[in-house]
């Protein structure tokens, strides 16, 4: 992006005390918000939040010291959106994984400075001939975010054809957590979930909370329940609230993994779970003509009692 974009961009879209754009790692295109409650930064490739602190607090996102910043490129860490589908094209192998939502342009919409001090701003993505090959349903697709005291992260895809299409989609957030040997998630006890480490095909339930001592990548379903990350080592809890989501990832790479994607950095695994707000496998969601389907999440920090 050009000088002569940026400057048009906060022309428009700049707000003081709130949000400015500014060119981020990589050449990416990012806006800066730094309101009296929170700083956050999101790349305008993807929409993907990168980054979201509450004053006073250790960072909620993990992002990868060992990313990849470059445009088409997607990046280890923050918020990335899953969109059309998730994980693999049911029909077309070669299309790339979790969609293409996360490594396109998207443009600004909206920026808001909300009366409580917390920082919206909405996103577009953009359509292109590209896009379009992928996925040849009329639609539209925006993210809303609130950068405040709690992150809000709502994604909505409206259909504006005159047929029904499917979605599978996932805000697949990054948390920093302290150690993932001290650590566990609450809130999906008693859950069926597919192991994707073992195949993915046979249905477990969970029992108790989930502690990770090897790689896990699970598939719960049916969630509706608060997600909560119980971190003793930062002795605090993150909870992760969702409308419209019926799927709850829970994914770690562990050791061999991590080694294998290059991105992760040494022991970067240790300092990070995937707990993703997701409609995916059977809970894929059924948009009809006209109607829209938001996806949301709510992400808040709570001192851990005891």
């Amino acid at each position: 992006m050009s000088n002569t974009e940026f400057e048009a961009l906060n022309q428009r879209y700049a707000i003081p005390g709130h949000v400015q754009f500014k060119e981020g790692p990589g050449g990416l295109a990012i806006a800066e918000i730094a309101n009296s409650l929170a700083e956050s930064t999101i790349t305008l490739q993807g929409a993907h939040a990168m980054a979201w602190q509450p004053r006073g607090q250790e960072p909620v996102l993990w992002l990868s010291r060992f990313g990849k910043f470059a445009p088409g490129k997607s990046i280890r860490g923050g918020v990335p959106i899953c969109w059309p589908w998730f994980g693999p094209h049911a029909e077309d192998a070669k299309l790339p994984g979790h969609g293409f939502a996360r490594t396109v342009m998207w443009e600004v919409l909206e920026t808001q400075a909300q009366p409580n001090g917390a920082t919206f701003i909405r996103f577009g993505l953009i359509e292109t001939d590209a896009t379009r090959a992928q996925w040849p349903h009329p639609s539209s697709a925006q993210l809303r975010v609130t950068v405040g005291t709690e992150l809000k992260v709502e994604l909505v895809t409206r259909n504006t054809g005159s047929t029904p299409f499917q979605i599978g989609e996932a805000l697949h957030t990054y948390f920093h957590i302290s150690d993932v040997a001290d650590m566990a998630i609450r809130g999906l006890e008693g859950c069926a979930f597919l192991d994707k480490v073992g195949g993915g095909s046979i249905r477990k339930t969970q029992q108790g909370p989930i502690v990770i001592e090897s790689e896990v990548d699970r598939v719960y379903l049916d969630t509706e329940a608060d997600c909560l990350i119980e971190d003793r080592g930062l002795k605090r809890q993150i909870r992760i609230a969702t409308r419209g989501s019926r799927s709850t990832v829970v994914w770690n790479p562990w050791i061999e993994k991590a080694e294998k994607m290059g991105d992760f950095g040494p022991e970067g695994y240790r300092g990070m779970v995937c707990v993703e707000s997701a409609n995916a496998v059977d809970n894929v969601v059924t948009v009809l003509p006209g109607a829209e389907h938001v996806l949301q999440a709510v992400v808040s920090v709570e001192a851990l009692a005891g």
